[in-house]
């Protein structure tokens, strides 16, 4: 039996009122955040700030790294929700709450999601300190009963049977190659593993991974992406290549967290680079 909660749009309507009375910004795009990227939120203009426990049935953070708090505010051109921290299913949290911020934002009038994420490198190709454009994900968490759709369908959301053949819009995808072209900001490709973690991978799982096509792995952003995609919201995707994931046995070679923070430090002012000039494109 997979365990899942049920959620009304009323209660995500109670959110976003929550929001609203916190804020006079109405944002239209939404971002969030992941492990050592932070200082990102940094830039917003005129920003407000509310702690995800002043929002109903918001889900808490408790993983290192991640703030726990929304930034409201002007972002090149762009009225933007940025999340500050994510919230986790290994946390002990159903997906169905992993993935209510998304929800909110849809009531908030949030039309596009920009998801990030500190991943581990399955590419061999790839090093610390990479940027990824997603193209695609394997939802590995998702395919094995992990689903944030599990549960009673609202078809005022959407479908019971979304599409998720373009779940990362195209027209995105290549509006940030472009800007990545004109800034010289060098810009992999490649599809993130969407794993349930917490527990970083083996060698076997590793080579697993690179065997069925995977490029980079991580613990969070397909939860969020399917929603997104149910609601019928544009996506983009990055992954920050925070380490390169160990395939060898015998080797002293360890991942750990510290690492992901370490290496978001160095990511976050490319990434921010990136997002200010895709901001700036986007229709207002």
């Amino acid at each position: 039996m997979i365990d899942y909660e049920v959620f009304s749009r009323a209660q995500y309507q109670e959110a976003a009122d929550a929001i609203r009375q916190r804020t006079a910004h109405r944002p239209q795009v939404g971002l969030i955040l992941g492990s050592g990227l932070n200082p990102l939120a940094d830039e917003v203009v005129d920003a407000d700030r509310i702690a995800y426990a002043e929002v109903p049935h918001f889900p808490g953070t408790s993983v290192v790294g991640h703030i726990g708090q929304l930034v409201i505010g002007e972002l090149s051109g762009q009225t933007v929700l940025i999340m500050q921290g994510r919230t986790h299913a290994y946390e002990g949290v159903s997906l169905q709450r992993v993935t209510l911020p998304v929800r909110v934002m849809h009531e908030l009038g949030i039309h596009t999601l920009i998801v990030t994420n500190a991943a581990g490198g399955i590419n061999p190709d790839f090093r610390a300190g990479d940027l990824m454009l997603i193209v695609d994900h394997l939802g590995l968490m998702a395919m094995m009963g992990g689903n944030p759709l599990w549960g009673p369908n609202d078809e005022s959301l959407g479908p019971r049977f979304p599409a998720m053949s373009k779940a990362y819009t195209p027209a995105l995808r290549r509006l940030a190659l472009e800007v990545a072209a004109r800034e010289g900001i060098p810009l992999r490709q490649g599809v993130y593993g969407g794993l349930s973690g917490p527990a970083f991978e083996t060698p076997a799982e590793v080579r697993f991974l690179r065997l069925i096509g995977v490029d980079a792995i991580g613990m969070s952003t397909v939860p969020e992406v399917m929603v997104a995609c149910h609601m019928g919201m544009r996506v983009l995707g990055f992954s920050g290549i925070s380490n390169a994931a160990i395939a060898e046995l015998d080797t002293e070679a360890e991942a750990d967290h510290e690492e992901v923070l370490v290496a978001g430090q160095i990511l976050g002012p490319r990434l921010m680079a990136l997002l200010r000039g895709i901001l700036a494109e986007l229709p207002a």
